[in-house]
């Protein structure tokens, strides 16, 4: 499987996917406008060995909720993405039993390799 789940709303996103420019094989998921699914964070979770990987301890709701003090669990991550989009850290992009997460350039750098 080749996707890239990103927002279409999100400047970092849009120079990343530029940067990037996949082909045709890859499907872009906005979150936004098509919520990430339970079988779908799944399996980011298997590729990534864990929820909080996937997790933005930068999203606003994050520092709104006061999350930082107090102790989540892995389903506490899980859930958290699930119910709103910006909790996942942008982008995530799958390529087969790959997986890259955010938008250092490092990930970025090891994502265009892997495409």
């Amino acid at each position: 499987m080749k996707k890239i789940y990103h927002l279409s709303t999100c400047d970092t996103c849009k120079r990343i996917l530029n940067e990037l420019n996949p082909s045709s094989e890859f499907i872009l998921q906005d979150i936004k406008a098509e919520a990430i699914t339970t079988t779908q964070i799944e399996e980011m979770q298997h590729l990534a060995g864990s929820y909080e990987a996937l997790f933005s301890k930068r999203a606003r709701l994050y520092k709104e909720r006061d999350l930082k003090n107090q102790n989540l669990s892995e389903e506490d991550y899980k859930n958290l993405i699930l119910e709103h989009y910006t909790f996942l850290k942008r982008p995530v992009i799958v390529v087969d039993d790959q997986i890259f997460i955010g938008n250092s350039k490092k990930v970025v750098e090891a994502a265009q390799s892997a495409m």
